[in-house]
């Protein structure tokens, strides 16, 4: 007797009421990661263009911050976010404003909240924000 299939079948964002695939879904971690490693190689890049080699990285750390900010104010999306077909989104319909990519840009500075995630793959940059990384 074949199993019967679950009364519920969950993914991430679906308490966000956002779909299990295509547009408007929750950008998976492979692409995360890929887009954070691109937005680090430009700032990289950047700083040693413009600055001698910084042993503590801070410099690479600041440019990789205010790119973070400027691409999510002006794009909705850091440089490999677009890159890779993604887009940040408020949780309420509307604008993302000013203080949403400051907030999760800071956050995501530090790292931790970053690697500390929800059911629906959101970090804590994310949640304070009110906001969601999702597919174009």
């Amino acid at each position: 007797m074949p199993e019967a299939a679950p009364a519920s079948v969950d993914w991430p964002g679906k308490r966000l009421s956002l779909p299990a695939a295509g547009p408007r879904s929750i950008a998976r971690i492979g692409r995360r990661i890929a887009a954070i490693a691109i937005d680090w190689a430009v700032a990289s890049l950047l700083s040693l263009a413009f600055f001698r080699p910084d042993p503590n990285g801070l410099w690479t750390l600041a440019i990789f911050l205010v790119l973070q900010i400027l691409f999510l104010v002006t794009f909705n999306g850091s440089l490999g976010h677009l890159v890779l077909g993604m887009r940040v989104v408020p949780l309420v319909p509307g604008y993302l404003g000013l203080w949403r990519p400051v907030v999760r840009t800071l956050l995501l500075g530090i790292v931790v909240p970053a690697v500390i995630y929800d059911r629906d793959q959101r970090g804590i940059h994310d949640r304070w924000a009110g906001t969601v990384l999702v597919r174009r």
